[in-house]
């Protein structure tokens, strides 16, 4: 059964995170069912730009800790959001953490309600927002994700608007979306995706230059003590030990 959710109206494609009951944390499964419905997406001629959803009340919850994706698929995901030939739009109406935040930073429009809420809680399970940098860095205030990189606090949808995360944040999101989804739909196919190759080259250096040295700091920190300790206090709803 797939972990991802598709509908399609006036050629703009939906795809929903599926997976409500494990906060649709990015398990091996979901990466791997969304990477396919994202090359069903730009194959299909048809599609003039692509909405990426959620269901429930969280659009994820970052990496599923009992099932987590190796850091070359989620690198591979993200590199395919940000090359996708189709506009990639996030619709977020709920709460997002950490790889979710890589999620939205690899879209290139992103609109969430105000009830929204984000948080990089790498740091609090003792790792690190290594492979979700490579399109986060590019595109987000390195003042503010300085700040929400090392301490975990919690912010707002207005705030992730103010720092780049997001495009825009309003009390309606489909509100908010409505004059991006005409703006696409009025717009030629070919001059989209050429349109989205200029926006995206800096990103994509990125990912050229750092992939693998990202992907490799990601594998060691999930294999070191402090994770060991950071996921346990985590799923056993304790501090961590080195909490002062």
């Amino acid at each position: 059964m797939t972990l991802i959710g598709r509908s399609r109206t006036r050629g703009v494609e939906t795809l929903s995170l599926d997976a409500p009951e494990r906060r649709n944390a990015l398990s091996a499964a979901l990466v791997g069912d969304l990477a396919a419905a994202l090359t069903d997406a730009g194959k299909d001629p048809g599609v003039r730009a692509v909405v990426l959803t959620h269901t429930g009340n969280t659009f994820s919850a970052g990496a599923d800790l009992k099932d987590p994706p190796a850091p070359s698929a989620l690198v591979g995901l993200l590199r395919q959001i940000v090359e996708l030939p189709r506009p990639v739009v996030a619709r977020v109406t709920g709460h997002v953490r950490a790889g979710g935040l890589g999620l939205l930073a690899a879209c290139d429009v992103a609109v969430a309600s105000r009830a929204a809420t984000f948080a990089f809680t790498e740091v609090r399970i003792g790792v690190a927002p290594a492979v979700i940098s490579l399109p986060l860095l590019p595109r987000t205030d390195p003042r503010a994700l300085a700040r929400y990189y090392l301490t975990g606090e919690r912010f707002d949808a207005d705030e992730a608007a103010r720092v780049g995360l997001l495009t825009a944040a309003g009390d309606d999101v489909d509100d908010t979306l409505a004059p991006v989804l005409d703006g696409l739909r009025r717009s030629a196919p070919e001059a989209l995706a050429e349109t989205k190759r200029l926006l995206t080259a800096r990103v994509l250096e990125t990912f050229d230059r750092d992939a693998g040295a990202l992907t490799a700091l990601s594998a060691r920190l999930f294999a070191s003590a402090h994770a060991r300790e950071g996921m346990t206090a985590f799923l056993e709803r304790r501090d961590p030990e080195w909490v002062v």
